[in-house]
């Protein structure tokens, strides 16, 4: 994965087919490691490509790939048939979670702002 992303950031930088040494090149200067062989095979699958379109191809089938669990609304559609009364107390819970986590996210920046 980083060796795709180093690529997509010399695209990025504006050069159209990056080669092998500027994909090291970004990879080694945050101190990643450089795999020459997926270095390589990354390369020869996307020579003659544009990134764009190998981009828009790679969503497609992105959007066929289910999400999610399903667990999850069986375990909804659980109590609604014999419980109800159990799902009340753990959406006041929900709600008392959530009011805690506002205060937290207010103290954070400690009285002060970095634009301040």
């Amino acid at each position: 994965m980083k060796v795709v992303a180093a690529y997509l950031l010399a695209v990025l930088g504006g050069n159209t087919s990056p080669l092998a040494e500027d994909v090291k090149d970004i990879l080694g200067s945050v101190g990643a490691e450089a795999d020459d062989d997926k270095i390589e095979l990354l390369l020869a699958q996307v020579k003659g490509k544009d990134i764009t379109e190998l981009i828009a191809a790679g969503r497609e089938k992105l959007a066929s790939v289910p999400v999610g669990g399903g667990g999850g609304a069986a375990a909804v559609a659980a109590p609604a048939g014999g419980g109800g009364g159990a799902a009340a107390p753990a959406a006041a819970e929900t709600k008392k979670e959530e009011k805690v986590e506002e205060k937290e996210e207010s103290d954070d920046d400690m009285g002060f702002s970095l634009f301040d």
